[in-house]
Order: structure tokens, then sequence, then C-alpha cells
């Protein structure tokens, strides 16, 4: 992709954001918000399974 059709891509990106109602940018941006919250959980929920297995596996090579 060169330079010049990059920023054209942009720029139609940045127009059609522009031209779209409030309303509408408002709910894409609570909508976007609610995914990234999900997200957010699904990985709290990750980490102290992943912390667990890492102690089981110390614990196993410590006996």
């Amino acid at each position: 992709m060169s330079a010049k059709d990059y920023l054209q891509f942009v720029t139609e990106q940045v127009v059609t954001y522009l031209d779209m109602p409030k309303e509408k940018r408002r709910h894409r941006k609570e909508t976007k918000k609610s995914q990234e919250r999900l997200m957010t959980n699904k990985w709290f929920g990750v980490i102290p399974l992943a912390l667990k297995m890492l102690r089981d596996t110390s614990n196993k090579q410590a006996k």
C-alpha cells in the first residue's frame, strides 16, 4: 500500500465518521466501550487460572 493510498483511506474514514449523525457516533462509542469491558473480564478470569497452573507445576517439580 503506497502512502497515497493510505492517505486516501484515512481521509475516507474521517469523512465517513464526520458525516455520521451525533447519536449514531455516541451509540458506536458506547458499544465499543461495552465490548472492551467484556474483554477485560475475560482476561481477568484467565490470570488466576494461569497462576494456579504455574503454582501446581512448580509444586510438582519441587517434590
